[in-house]
Parts: C-alpha cells; sequence; structure tokens
C-alpha cells in the first residue's frame, strides 16, 4: 500500500439513543450539532471544516451498537482538551482518565465514558 497523508478518513460514534448523544457532544463541544438522515439511520456530525479536515458523526440505526470495549476513536480537544472535558460530567458522562501528558512532543490526551456507553478519547498539544 502507498503511504498515506492521515490513517482516518471518516468516523461514526454508535449511539442508542439519538437525541441524548446530540445534546452531550452539542454540549461538551458547544455548537449545535447538524443532523441528517441516512436511509433508516440518523448522523449528527461533530464540528471539523468541511473539505479540509477529517470529518465523523454520531450514528444511530441498525447495527450501530455503543461499546466502550471497542475502538477508541480520539477527538480533537482543541487548544487545551481540558476546556471540554470539565463539561462533560455536566453533560451527562463520566471521566474514565484525566488529562495525562503522553510527551511533551505529543501533547495531552483523556478519556471520557458518554451518555450511550462509548468510550472516547480526547487530544490536545497543551
Amino acid at each position: 500500500m502507498e503511504m498515506v497523508k492521515d490513517a482516518l478518513n471518516w468516523f461514526e460514534i454508535p449511539v442508542a439513543d439519538f437525541e441524548r448523544a446530540r445534546r452531550f457532544y452539542s454540549t461538551i463541544f458547544d455548537f449545535d450539532m447538524p443532523v441528517q438522515p441516512m436511509g433508516d439511520q440518523m448522523l449528527g456530525f461533530l464540528l471539523h471544516e468541511m473539505g479540509q479536515g477529517v470529518g465523523g458523526a454520531i450514528i444511530h440505526g441498525d447495527g450501530s451498537v455503543p461499546s466502550k470495549d471497542g475502538t477508541c476513536v480520539y477527538l480533537n480537544g482543541g487548544n487545551d482538551l481540558q476546556v471540554v472535558l470539565d463539561r462533560v460530567v455536566a453533560a451527562g458522562g463520566t471521566i474514565l482518565c484525566p488529562k495525562t501528558q503522553i510527551t511533551p512532543e505529543y501533547g495531552y490526551c483523556a478519556w471520557f465514558g458518554d451518555t450511550e456507553g462509548n468510550r472516547v478519547g480526547l487530544h490536545s498539544m497543551h
């Protein structure tokens, strides 16, 4: 396989209760999540620069089963992930791992549990 710029093109976080999950992610990232039906599924799009960066969505429908044990996606925490992490508990989630430095070169990470039972990571350089 040829070398590619990014290892990730798109991601979907499965949710059991779409409106509850939409409120959760809208609250912790402080934006109004756009939604769109796609066949028998409903998607809520996470904030990203369209056409410039890697995007993702929450997804509800057949085959979308939340899990704390599967793949962990790390969402961009902006300049300082602590800002987003500080909103998690009030929005109905749990802190699974507090802000932790990876290395000075790689910045910081944290994990939270969302309202649907998924383990989700955050990353930032500060």
